[in-house]
């Protein structure tokens, strides 16, 4: 996911375990507010097909880094979803948005540089909100496929056709 320590934009690499609870199901969040994951756990559900009630849900973000930006949302949202699918996302993917309850994907602060810093970085392609996505024309970002998305369903399935 491309995040935000102040101003810059800043890479961090997201993981999410779902597996299915022996008792009663928990939740863990490491590097993220858990009461956040809760809550985007159930917009899944909800907007997203994807439900995860009965089973453990572990989130890390890698490198101990902490994020309080709502522009992890969507890359939470992946993880877990990727884990449930048990499919693999593209390592050259790059995710922000924040997640809305009714399943919309608002935009982010500084959209256009954290899609600048994905491709500084040699992210192939990109799922950000529909309001942050750069003019179709604009010469600067020719070298990444970006996929505008305005729902968390639509979000998930342009995921998994990579």
């Amino acid at each position: 996911m491309v995040s935000r320590e102040g101003t810059r934009p800043l890479l961090v690499e997201v993981q999410a375990l779902v597996d299915d609870s022996q008792g009663s199901p928990r939740r863990m969040a490491l590097g993220l507010d858990f009461q956040r994951l809760s809550m985007l756990l159930a917009v899944m559900h909800r907007h997203g097909g994807i439900h995860t009630s009965g089973q453990d849900v572990y989130v890390n973000v890698v490198g101990g880094v902490k994020v309080i930006e709502t522009g992890s949302d969507l890359a939470v949202l992946l993880a877990c979803a990727s884990s449930i699918k048990e499919k693999a996302l593209p390592s050259s993917l790059a995710v922000f948005g924040e997640v809305g309850l009714s399943g919309e994907i608002r935009p982010v602060p500084n959209g256009q540089e954290r899609l600048k810093e994905a491709m500084k970085h040699g992210f192939k392609h990109a799922i950000i909100p529909k309001a942050n996505a750069p003019a179709k024309d604009a010469p600067q970002f020719k070298g990444i496929n970006v996929i505008a998305v305005e729902r968390l369903d639509d979000a998930i399935e342009s995921a998994f056709e990579l």
